[in-house]
């Protein structure tokens, strides 16, 4: 059988389970009649992408619309772009892995964790990236210092910075023009420090909150296997990996010793590639089942290759949730004995 019949019908095979797909893949959408419908390829929620997920009047089930930017394709392509997998076969892989015909791939660093890095410069989107984020100057004194210190969060760095006005292409705004925003910029790096990407939070110009917008967190550029990274230098034996930017620096406020990667979202937390000098992995997960699933994926991957991998779990929604409602000391504590726990096991095993 030809590559290209094989691709065809893992295409078919992921189209007959589409709406499972969607759920797995993007939870964050919503089924709207015979669509599933979310933000973009990021998967955020919104409505401007659509996935057909029955057959209907000789369209094919599967195959969906990006109505903001044109795009469209199967649930391959919609894979691929939402991993921004360094190759094909890693996106290929990861669909077998889900129809489970395959294991997840393991992208990695010496034979196993790293090395498949995409070739970033290559990437227009990867540029745009890197110049956002080199137009933003430091966040002290400015509205995204603000919102992160309502959100109690204390820990910055140098990959946060503002911008006063980012371009928005609106999905209501008429003809899609753009429009602009105030911004909390987040500099993405691969592991091995490289630039690839910079993600967006819209902020309100009045109030200094996240800006009441569809999609007001986007990305530009290349988040596959890659992070937010805050630490003092080169990292340590231990790392900190969460979810998103804001719970993840919720845990790194009240341990600020630790080095720690914001992955964005939980599909990009489970396909996290750490440094090399890394050998403990705490998965600051979400408290929910989509949370749990992605910290199992991430585990899965880097115990048989010697990473120790522990579970941070919230008390309530997400770690910023428990950050507000209980205060850093407690969380700190929390915390540490959580770790204290999970490492006496370590030393056991």
């Amino acid at each position: 059988m030809s590559a290209l019949r094989k691709i065809s019908d893992l295409s078919s095979d992921l189209a007959d389970r589409a709406e499972s797909f969607c759920a797995h893949f993007f939870p964050k959408g919503r089924k709207q009649g015979n669509y599933w419908q979310i933000g973009d390829t990021t998967g955020v929620a919104g409505q401007s992408l659509a996935v057909r997920l029955q057959s209907h009047g000789g369209r094919k089930a599967g195959n969906w619309t990006d109505y903001a930017t044109g795009e469209y394709g199967d649930l391959i392509d919609l894979l691929h772009a939402n991993l921004g997998s360094p190759t094909l076969g890693d996106t290929l892989r990861i669909a077998q892995s889900f129809l489970g015909e395959a294991p997840a791939p393991v992208v990695s660093n010496s034979p196993a964790i790293s090395g498949n890095s995409p070739a970033v410069t290559s990437n227009i989107r990867i540029a745009q990236g890197r110049k956002l984020f080199s137009y933003g100057r430091s966040i002290l004194g400015t509205p995204a210092a603000a919102y992160l210190s309502q959100r109690g969060i204390t820990r910055f760095g140098p990959a946060l910075r503002y911008h006063p006005s980012v371009f928005l292409r609106s999905d209501t705004h008429a003809a899609g023009s753009p429009d602009q925003h105030p911004a909390l910029l987040a500099k993405i790096t691969d592991d091995r420090g490289v630039i690839t990407g910079c993600a967006r939070t819209f902020l309100d110009p009045v109030t200094g909150a996240i800006s009441d917008i569809e999609r007001p967190k986007r990305i530009l550029g290349q988040l596959f296997g890659n992070a937010i990274r805050f630490g003092s230098g080169p990292f340590g034996a231990d790392l900190i990996v969460g979810e998103g930017l804001e719970n993840t620096l919720s845990v790194g406020s009240a341990l600020p010793e630790y080095d720690l990667a914001a992955c964005l979202t939980a599909n990009h937390l489970a396909v996290f590639i750490p440094p090399v000098s890394v050998r403990r992995i705490w998965i600051a997960r979400d408290g929910d089942e989509v949370g749990a699933q992605a910290a199992l994926r991430l585990s899965r991957r880097l115990i048989p290759v010697g990473y120790f991998c522990g579970c941070l779990v919230p008390v309530l929604g997400d770690f910023n949730d428990d950050l507000l409602r209980f205060g850093k000391e407690a969380l700190r504590q929390s915390l540490l004995l959580a770790m204290k726990q999970q490492r006496h096991f370590e030393n056991e095993g």
